[in-house]
């Protein structure tokens, strides 16, 4: 099988990237070249930006793929772009989309594929949503082989996931923790929450790879596992020996001072769900995800304590922070 990744080199992808190479696909990695370490021994590289679609359309002229899957398309008009390249020359087009597509607030706790899609406070969901309607689009009037996943929040090794916390500096957390210093956790922690190894996405996501069944329809792909905030904060704590010091705040007041959550937090993480994956389990006979947070949290410690580099803190944030919690426990400390 012959495949396409647009990115394939990203906290996601490069989990799905390494277990295509694995299964014997012959794997394409469209990129600018900028992530050469992350690529899988016996991918092959095609240089290029595919935002610049006179160039694309010159490089892939002579290609043809059983699927392609475009990890870096944001915007409606990135698939405007995409189905002019790609009508004819694949057989299977995937969307990388994202479980923050559905309705927020939640009207009911447990998430199908047929959920209502609805979260108009956050941008990044709107325009997910616009992409998936104008794909489904092209599916109905022209037979454009479209296949959506949406992901839920997922991890590697290289990060450190948690509700308000750095992502371009994830060692800031565990620093954090180590220093005795609290750490600020939406409402009273105990939303139901999951997230993912990219491990076991990638499972799934090849596991669609070239089923024409697919086509015209939508799977999410994440863990079964649910734990609470203050859950996923404790296992932290033990993968660094350390007990975290938990400082409960709403959203509303974590957004007051540190208004780039905003988004995050009433768009997605404040919110209690629950995925049902039976559907990809039936697409992808024998899914399963075997990468259960304890043991995914210290994969990723470890990497980062045999890497000292890594281990930067977001200064700014970390002040911030510091500014939030000081200033809610005065307030805590005047009703009392």
């Amino acid at each position: 099988m012959k495949v396409l990744f647009i990115g394939g080199t990203g906290l996601i992808s490069t989990a799905a990237s390494e277990l295509a190479v694995r299964q014997g696909i012959e794997l394409y990695l469209l990129n600018r070249g900028n992530r050469g370490s992350r690529v899988p021994a016996g991918a092959r590289i095609l240089l290029g930006d595919i935002h610049d679609e006179p160039a694309m359309r010159e490089l892939l002229s002579d290609m043809r793929f059983d699927a392609v899957v475009d990890w870096i398309a944001f915007k409606p008009e990135d698939i405007e772009r995409d189905v002019r390249l790609f009508a004819g020359k694949t057989n299977q087009y995937i969307f990388i989309s994202t479980v923050a597509t559905y309705q927020r607030p939640p009207s009911h706790y447990v998430f199908d594929e047929s959920a209502p899609q609805h979260n108009p406070g956050w941008d990044y969901a709107v325009d997910k949503i616009a992409c998936e309607e104008r794909l489904l689009r092209a599916y109905r009037d022209t037979g454009f082989p479209a296949t959506i996943v949406r992901p839920s929040h997922t991890y590697g090794e290289t990060a450190i996931p948690f509700a308000v916390a750095s992502g371009a500096h994830p060692w800031t957390l565990v620093d954090r923790i180590l220093r005795g210093k609290p750490v600020i956790v939406p409402g009273d922690g105990t939303s139901l929450w999951t997230i993912t190894h990219n491990t076991d996405f990638a499972k799934g996501l090849v596991g669609l790879l070239g089923n024409d069944q697919t086509l015209g329809q939508s799977f999410h792909i994440t863990s079964d596992e649910v734990k609470t905030w203050n859950q996923y904060l404790a296992a932290i704590g033990r993968a660094v020996d350390a007990e975290p010091r938990a400082v409960h705040m709403t959203s509303e007041c974590i957004s007051r001072f540190l208004p780039e959550f905003r988004a995050g937090l009433f768009g997605d993480a404040s919110n209690s769900y629950v995925v049902d994956n039976r559907k990809i389990k039936t697409f992808v006979p024998g899914y399963l995800a075997t990468t259960n947070f304890e043991r995914g949290i210290r994969q990723s410690i470890a990497y980062f304590r045999s890497r000292p580099e890594l281990q930067t803190i977001d200064e700014a944030l970390n002040a911030r922070m510091d500014r939030a919690i000081a200033a809610y426990e005065r307030f805590l400390a005047e009703i009392v």
